[in-house]
């Protein structure tokens, strides 16, 4: 039977830790650090996200401020106001919560951020200085606390083999990049990946993020594996649920993490010590 991987507990006590680098932080610079966050519309979960990242801040003592910008939205003007916050000594970190609606370009909007001040660490620059192993940079955040989550098994790196079950900007590539950073052996599998069971069955580290609920099942998992769940979806009666089916994964995995409150939480305490790194580097 495996145990569960508290996100929330281990999220909880790194940004009690934050929050006195924070303070010292506010003490000795004589300002609190601060994240501007972006939101274009009124999607449901961008609006929970976003509250929630909001929240964080206030818990750490960050300061925050939201613009929340109408559907309709010109591209032109979410690029001025990006130019704007980035050229704001005040503001330490920008985040543009994605989705975008349909009709801005999503990409270059990342491209415009400042890479100092890209706490995502979705611009190009960070994930070159991810891919380079520059510590500078910034990198994206679920990806760091998944190995925050990893490492809070005590089960040595070194040497395991990693199966990444997606191939995302903002998840896939940059876990699997940090894995092999920490001396991993790396299999990155996608949706053109043939016979996926074969693959996961071998792995030591198990880390799904496709968006596609209950894809893993318990024969497709090692014994004693690390699984790492990073899907946030719906089942059919409507119930919020992970890629990995937990039921059945849960008797195999030697460590997992549920859904809710695994991935998602160490996700902000992250974006937390982004914003922190971000204020220290714009002193």
């Amino acid at each position: 039977m495996g145990k569960i991987i508290d996100g929330k507990a281990i999220a909880t006590a790194l940004q009690d830790r934050l929050r006195e680098q924070i303070a010292y932080f506010s003490m000795t610079v004589g300002r609190k650090p601060k994240l501007a966050v972006i939101m274009v519309g009124e999607d449901p979960a961008s609006t929970i996200y976003v509250r929630n990242k909001i929240r964080a801040c206030e818990a750490v003592g960050v300061n925050s401020e939201a613009y929340r910008l109408a559907e309709s939205t010109e591209q032109s003007y979410l690029e001025e106001l990006v130019r704007k916050l980035n050229e704001d000594r005040s503001v330490d970190g920008i985040l543009v919560q994605l989705p975008l609606p349909s009709h801005l370009n999503s990409k270059k909007i990342i491209t415009l951020i400042d890479p100092k001040k890209d706490v995502d660490g979705f611009s190009e620059v960070n994930l070159g200085s991810l891919l380079l192993d520059d510590k500078k940079g910034l990198y994206s955040c679920t990806p760091l606390g998944i190995i925050q989550l990893i490492r809070s098994t005590g089960v040595e790196l070194a040497g395991k083999h990693a199966v990444v079950v997606g191939r995302s900007n903002e998840v896939g590539k940059p876990i699997a990049l940090m894995l092999l950073q920490h001396n991993c052996t790396v299999t990155i599998c996608h949706s053109k990946t043939m016979d996926l069971a074969s693959y996961t069955r071998t792995a030591d580290i198990l880390v799904v993020a496709v968006g596609k609920s209950k894809l893993v099942t318990g024969d497709m998992v090692k014994e004693g594996a690390i699984v790492i769940d990073v899907g946030i979806n719906r089942d059919a009666e409507g119930k919020l649920c992970g890629d990995v089916d937990f039921a059945s994964v849960m008797p195999k995995a030697g460590y997992i993490t549920p859904v809710p409150g695994g991935v998602g939480p160490m996700t902000i305490a992250m974006l937390m010590a982004n914003t922190l790194k971000a204020a220290k580097g714009n002193v």
